[in-house]
């Protein structure tokens, strides 16, 4: 049995940095969401505008002022530095492979979802109507 856990000690398992690539780009793809979805809530409040203009109703009555543009920039800011620590993340995991020192982190997925969590109580207590 120690002979094959010498053996193994340099070894690098290719289906192993073909998982980490998989990770990598699964969190890549849910920072560009993130910073799309973010892009909408920047240009809701321009919608809501535009779509009154062209009601014409004059009962409708649209905040002059809202927090949808920095909600939005939030939730950009998230997926860009969620792209970032997914690199970092991505290379220090490479590392580990190649040296067989793997350990898990679980920084990025609990930091991400704090921050979406933030971000989703910001937009219900900005969509709740307020009379």
């Amino acid at each position: 049995m120690s002979e094959l856990n010498n053996e193994r000690k340099g070894y690098s398992n290719p289906a192993d940095h073909l998982a980490n690539e998989r990770t990598f780009l699964a969190w890549i793809r849910t920072s560009i969401a993130l910073m799309g979805f973010g892009f909408v809530v920047v240009k809701f409040a321009l919608f809501l505008k535009q779509i009154s203009i062209v009601i014409n109703n004059p009962a409708v009555v649209t905040p002059s002022r809202g927090y949808s543009a920095e909600i939005g920039i939030f939730l950009v800011a998230i997926g860009v530095l969620m792209a970032i620590y997914a690199y970092i993340r991505y290379r220090i995991t490479e590392k580990q492979l190649l040296t067989a020192t793997f350990k898990p982190s679980y920084v990025l997925a609990i930091s991400l979802t704090v921050l979406i969590l933030i971000a989703g109580v910001l937009l219900v207590a900005y969509l709740i109507p307020h009379r």
